[in-house]
């Protein structure tokens, strides 16, 4: 996401357009069931169901920088004893020659989100758009059950598959001008 795109390590800078194009929807769920299963499930609880799981919902590549996107998903299941659940999702970026991937800064980016008191599934997705390319993104999603004084009985952390956002095809040929 270098140039128009969240900054992160190595001196990117975020810009306007990006910070206003990542965006991030909560659905809480006060249902009584468990959860579904997802694709890369926690711990199980007694009934069997994940207490927690992190995806990559959508992964978008374009030419056009302004059409990549990549939507990634936490979703966690009440303990006995949770009043509260908070879950952050910390969109992180390599690109090619990197070792190592960076979290990526934005407003909104890598903040805590809380659910209602007594909901039994917290679901939070956090999207991503304008990604630089070629790179690829995943997100650590971080969870936290809280007890009724707001301690912390439980933390987990997932990492979701990665978007793969490939080089753009070069650009084409000029027309020859020999005669």
């Amino acid at each position: 996401m270098r140039g128009d795109g969240l900054s992160g390590a190595h001196g990117r800078r975020a810009s306007a357009p990006l910070a206003a194009a990542a965006c991030s929807l909560a659905l809480l769920c006060a249902t009584p069931g468990g959860a579904s299963a997802s694709a890369q499930g926690g711990q199980s609880g007694a009934e069997g169901a994940p207490q927690d799981s992190a995806t990559l919902e959508q992964c978008v590549t374009s030419v056009a920088q302004v059409e990549r996107s990549a939507t990634f998903a936490g979703e966690m299941t009440a303990l006995a004893g949770t009043v509260r659940m908070a879950m952050r999702i910390e969109v992180q970026e390599r690109a090619p020659g990197e070792a190592l991937y960076h979290a990526v800064s934005a407003p909104g980016l890598g903040v805590w989100r809380e659910s209602d008191a007594k909901v039994k599934i917290y679901k939070y997705l956090k999207q991503v758009t304008n990604l630089s390319s070629p790179a690829s993104y995943r997100a650590v999603v971080r969870f936290r059950w809280l007890g009724a004084r707001g301690h912390v009985i439980r933390r987990a952390e997932r990492v979701t598959s990665r978007c793969v956002q490939p080089a753009a095809p070069p650009p084409p040929a000029p027309p020859s001008t020999q005669p």
